[in-house]
């Protein structure tokens, strides 16, 4: 996963004592109204969307007698779906800050027409996901083992009783791939995509990315860091397992590079660092992990941090490590870096 605290976390039990109550009866309520809605996208409401079948990046192939109304999807896949006029009707994982304020991956959508399963690791109320009635449940997958994120394992085969499932790959690709296998997904549920607001925003998507690699070209000896910080650690990410990072490296960008050995504790994702050790790399840019469970670079109080070279310049700048994945969404994270790198001194 990608430099998620999550692998430091123990998975919770899903439902508290009695919290089973009822859930039978859920799941045979499951199956008695589904596509009663029509499709998601375009064609929602008019109830003739016709037969509906996806293959996933596991090669399962999901069959359905109609387009799904009733969608359940982790919150950055129902971020990207709404950029392209999708409206799911559940959401789990990150979706609202302890302010009560839309999380960073909950993108664009109205919180209130969604209902939250779960909004932190290991939540997921399978009672409140069998009341939706599910269609089809849509989440990435952060291993080649075909993991939905999100789904907790304690609960994960109850869950898959009530609806099948989409997942689609985040490992190691670049962010191009599941770029289109989402702009694909929401094109089968009934987006249009010749829409205006969706094209332009592809082709804004490949100009940022002309952008990124004139950059990169132009800065060939700036080195960029992907970091990401908490109170105890610093977390320094490869670049071989991310699809944001294996794409900007693709283009010519030039990341410090942990070597695999000390990448091991991260699951091949990044190394720990303690906050001593902070400077063991020179970067001249300095990319920070911008999800709430990350502490943001304006609350990191080291001595150590401020210090380094790329901090005391101001060569700090945002990074997605779990991008939403629309072409809308991910032009902010090419010209972010673009711009970036064409404003970057040589620091280190």
């Amino acid at each position: 996963m990608p430099q998620a605290r999550a692998t430091h976390l123990t998975r919770r039990g899903l439902l508290a004592a009695g919290g089973v109550l009822g859930l039978g009866a859920a799941l045979a309520a499951c199956g008695d109204g589904k596509g009663k809605d029509g499709g998601s996208g375009a064609d929602a409401g008019n109830g003739a969307s016709g037969p509906w079948a996806f293959e996933d990046d596991r090669g399962t192939a999901v069959k359905l007698d109609r387009v799904p109304a009733n969608i359940v999807a982790f919150t950055g896949v129902g971020a990207a779906l709404y950029d392209y006029g999708i409206q799911v009707k559940g959401v789990f994982g990150p979706t609202k800050t302890a302010a009560g304020k839309p999380d960073v991956q909950a993108g664009d959508m109205d919180l209130s027409k969604v209902t939250v399963l779960g909004n932190t690791w290991g939540q997921f109320s399978v009672e409140k996901y069998a009341s939706l009635a599910p269609d089809v449940l849509i989440s990435t997958m952060f291993d080649d083992a075909g993991t939905l994120w999100y789904v907790p394992d304690e609960s994960k085969k109850k869950i898959a009783q009530l609806a099948p499932s989409v997942g689609i790959s985040v490992y190691d690709r670049q962010l191009t791939r599941p770029l289109q296998r989402v702009w694909d997904l929401a094109g089968s549920l009934g987006a249009d995509m010749k829409a205006a607001k969706v094209t332009d925003a592809r082709k804004r998507f490949e100009a940022a990315a002309a952008r990124l690699r004139a950059a990169a070209k132009a800065k060939p000896d700036v080195k960029v860091m992907a970091g990401s910080a908490s109170d105890q650690l610093f977390y320094v990410s490869g670049t071989d397992l991310s699809v944001d990072l294996e794409y900007f490296k693709a283009l010519g960008v030039n990341f410090v590079e942990p070597p695999e050995s000390a990448k091991k504790q991260g699951g091949g994702w990044y190394e720990s660092l303690s906050w001593e050790n902070v400077d063991k790399y020179r970067a001249d840019i300095i990319m920070m992990d911008d999800r709430t469970s990350a502490i943001q670079p304006a609350d990191i109080t080291k001595a150590t941090w401020k210090k380094l070279p790329a901090v005391k310049a101001d060569q700090v700048i945002a990074r997605s490590p779990e991008p939403i994945l629309s072409y809308d969404k991910c032009v902010p994270l090419l010209t972010n870096l673009a711009e970036a790198l064409e404003k970057a001194k040589k620091v280190s």
